[in-house]
């Protein structure tokens, strides 16, 4: 995807048919998309295209409602520049006439569709917020599929709520290995009901006061919950099953447990290694397939963050929406219950084992575990206690599991305190 011509619209442009056309995910095309530009390009292409993706349903829907007829297929360019045009003038603090001309500049002089992009763009600066103020933006903004399975599981009220937080960009979550205050103090951070310290997004996170050092790192407030539902570790063998990156993998180290961080990814455990050897931690890394795996002993606990279809992330990793598929979420809860299955010789009698996804869909949290502990009566649910979450009742289900919402945290409005991942877990001891 290299670009010989510097320029942040082209290469947002690029990387949306990267990751629309080509189904490649964000994180993986933005190395090479932000390639060679400089820093103020840089944060454009990569705002252009996170704004775009964020709010993709949205603009498509409007762009539908301004086109006398759809694009044709092949004009898949012009629909990624339309896009980005409208991000720009929707959504993004650049001046209208700005964002229209360098927009047009993308469509070739010779193109049949410049007059339209010109067009629709200027229509869009006179009628955007009046057309926006007439449509139903959640629904607009989520693929029909998972509006379906929100709406259904947790009421159309709270679907709603979701959706509008997930339009709002998350800030910068951090864990630290001890002294949250004095991190918080030195991080210009808030410090969470659920320790977790929180910057506002942007900035160098490198650059940041002990980031070299391997006093900390980033993790979003709800990812860094099930690995704290444990009780004492000190001197405990647990096992992290599927554990990289590691940011869990970190957390129960940090924490004195005696880890085996478990992934079938060579690749994704040189990652975690790497992270390890930053934070100054020592954790043994093994890869084997967790559905196979057959150590010698077993663990005093498991932390099993499974593989799952990850719409807990959207409003960190907006590309999620528009990759995943209906039929994912039924192949990977196949996965995870092999996965859960698999745990039970792994743990010894008396351990504990957590349970999580960054899903919001049932069927890879409330569901999976329903189903699990029927099959297996030999592990019973250990309810987490309100003191666990920092007192934060709303992320505690009926039965004593952990579901965070998007919009928990003052989620739905454009504050500091914005929200979290939507993330399942539950905690598990065997008898």
């Amino acid at each position: 995807m290299s670009d010989e011509t510097p320029n942040p619209r082209a290469r947002a442009v690029r990387m949306l048919v990267q990751v629309l056309g080509k189904n490649r995910q964000l994180e993986d095309v933005l190395p090479e998309g932000l390639n060679n530009l400089a820093p103020k390009d840089r944060a454009l292409a990569r705002a252009l295209t996170s704004t775009t993706l964020r709010h993709l349903g949205i603009i498509d829907y409007l762009t539908g409602k301004m086109l006398d007829r759809p694009l044709p297929q092949k004009a898949d360019n012009i629909r990624q520049i339309i896009r980005i045009g409208l991000a720009q003038i929707l959504y993004l603090n650049i001046p209208p006439h700005a964002a229209v001309h360098d927009t047009v500049e993308l469509v070739p002089a010779n193109s049949k569709f410049r007059g339209l992009v010109n067009a629709l763009l200027r229509r869009a600066d006179r009628q955007g917020a009046k057309l926006l103020a007439k449509m139903d933006l959640p629904r607009s903004n989520m693929p029909p599929w998972i509006w379906n399975s929100w709406k259904e599981f947790y009421g159309e009220e709270k679907a709603r709520d979701i959706i509008l937080s997930q339009l709002i960009e998350a800030p910068l979550d951090i864990t630290v290995k001890s002294e949250p205050d004095q991190w918080a103090q030195k991080l210009e951070a808030t410090l969470l009901p659920t320790g977790s310290l929180r910057r506002k997004a942007g900035g160098s996170v490198p650059d940041l006061a002990g980031f070299e050092e391997g006093q900390w790192w980033v993790q979003d407030a709800a990812a860094a919950i099930p690995a704290q539902l444990f009780p004492a570790l000190a001197g405990k063998r647990i096992l992290d099953l599927c554990a990289a990156p590691g940011g869990k993998t970190a957390q129960l180290a940090s924490m004195g447990a005696d880890v085996v961080a478990l992934d079938r990814s060579k690749a994704r455990l040189k990652r975690l290694t790497e992270n390890m050897d930053r934070l100054n931690l020592s954790v043994t890394v093994e890869v084997a397939d967790g559905t196979s795996y057959a150590p010698d002993d077993p663990f005093d606990g498991i932390l099993l963050d499974a593989p799952c279809s990850s719409t807990g992330t959207i409003r960190r990793h907006p590309d999620v929406a528009w990759l995943k598929k209906e039929e994912d979420v039924k192949k990977l809860a196949d996965l995870q219950l092999r996965l859960l299955d698999a745990t039970i010789p792994l743990l010894k009698s008396g351990g504990t084992l957590i349970y999580s996804t960054c899903s919001l869909q049932p069927e890879e949290g409330e569901y999976q575990i329903a189903s699990f502990l029927e099959r297996h009566p030999e592990m019973k649910r250990q309810p987490v206690e309100e003191s666990e979450v920092g007192g934060l009742a709303e992320l505690l289900t009926k039965e004593g599991d952990i579901r965070c919402l998007p919009c928990h945290l003052g989620g739905t409005e454009q504050t500091l305190l914005t929200g979290m991942d939507g993330f399942y877990a539950c905690r598990m001891k065997k008898d």
